[in-house]
């Protein structure tokens, strides 16, 4: 087998995306890859990330939908990349077992995934494309997500892995799996502000008009994900909440802003966000202290108080319950870069 030679890498210091499409890809996905990293912009503007689309043999790729496209790159961009990506490709994934990949395709994803390479490199999936890191071996004895309808296949086909079909991303360090189509969205804005910070994210998030951040550990889909006509929401609540996220808000208040019962508020608010609201709330505030964090210098105590927390003992437990890191090892990240 003739060795992948790596590609030129991105100038300027952008991070490289390779997004690795295979006949019968979804666009849906190939694209919210490249719009939602395409958008990523520093403090002065410049694009932090070059995203190229690559293909086991570059050239014409068919689509799930009525057309085709062109990947103009080939396995050599996989190999120089910092970043892979794995979008689905319906038509062939469910078909795949272990060790049931091309050859120079499953060598080059091994060796993108090789902790002991010379840089740390990460390998992420959409949707069904979790079958195809799983054939190639990355994703033995790590925990895992793929599309809900495919999980029972997923685990008889991969029962080294351990599938969570209920959530809608997996970090698991350098491997991370998501759910459907829509989760894709998810996952990317996570590995962006686990590389450039909650702002950066947030303002990619803005700019394609999607949510900010939903926890990996949401479930897939909710019980009722648009609102009947004529039934209540929860929506009215959640906005007063955002604008009140430093004051001590109870279950109480946030019931009767939507005038319901507790035990009915609760109840829909799971059903339409896929959370409790106190578990919504607690996200919320750790995302105000992690946009504090970065953009001021307030002390923690201070932070704390702002984003609702209290004290900052309070916020460094949930900081080191959510996050795995204190709120000076976060600053100390992201203010620096």
């Amino acid at each position: 087998m003739t060795p992948v030679r790596p590609a030129t890498p991105a100038p300027d210091g952008r991070r490289t995306v390779a997004v690795l499409v295979r006949d019968g890809v979804l666009p849906m996905e190939l694209g919210l890859v490249h719009q939602l990293f395409g958008t990523a912009r520093s403090a002065t503007g410049e694009p932090l990330y070059d995203v190229r689309t690559c293909a086991p043999r570059p050239g014409r790729i068919r689509t799930d939908a009525d057309f085709p496209i062109y990947a103009e790159h080939g396995l050599a961009t996989v190999a120089a990349a910092d970043t892979v990506l794995v979008p689905a490709s319906h038509e062939t994934d469910e078909g795949l077992g272990p060790d049931g990949l091309p050859a120079e395709l499953a060598e080059a994803l091994r060796e993108a995934g090789d902790a002991r390479g010379s840089r740390p490199r990460r390998i992420a999936s959409i949707c069904t494309g979790s079958f195809v890191l799983a054939a190639a071996g990355l994703l033995d004895g790590r925990r895992a997500t793929t599309h809900w309808m495919s999980a029972d296949l997923f685990a008889r086909t991969f029962p080294s892995v351990t599938v969570d079909p209920g959530v809608l991303y997996v970090d698991e360090g350098r491997i991370l799996t998501s759910a459907g189509e829509a989760a894709g969205i998810d996952l990317c804005l996570h590995m962006i502000r686990r590389d450039h910070g909650a702002a950066v994210a947030a303002e990619v998030a803005r700019r394609t008009v999607v949510p900010p951040h939903r926890e990996g550990g949401q479930a897939q889909f909710i019980q009722r994900p648009v609102e009947s006509e004529g039934l209540t929401s929860t929506s009215a609540s959640r906005a007063w909440a955002l604008a009140r996220l430093a004051e001590p808000l109870t279950l109480a208040e946030l019931a009767a802003r939507d005038a319901m019962s507790v035990r009915t508020y609760s109840r829909r608010f799971r059903e339409e966000t896929g959370l409790t609201p106190i578990q919504w709330l607690t996200q919320r505030r750790v995302d105000r202290a992690r946009e504090l964090l970065e953009q001021t210098d307030h002390t923690v105590d201070r932070i704390a108080t702002e984003a609702g927390f209290g004290t900052g003992t309070s916020l460094r437990a949930h900081f080191q319950a959510g996050l795995g890191v204190s709120p000076g090892a976060y600053r100390s990240t992201f203010r620096g870069r």
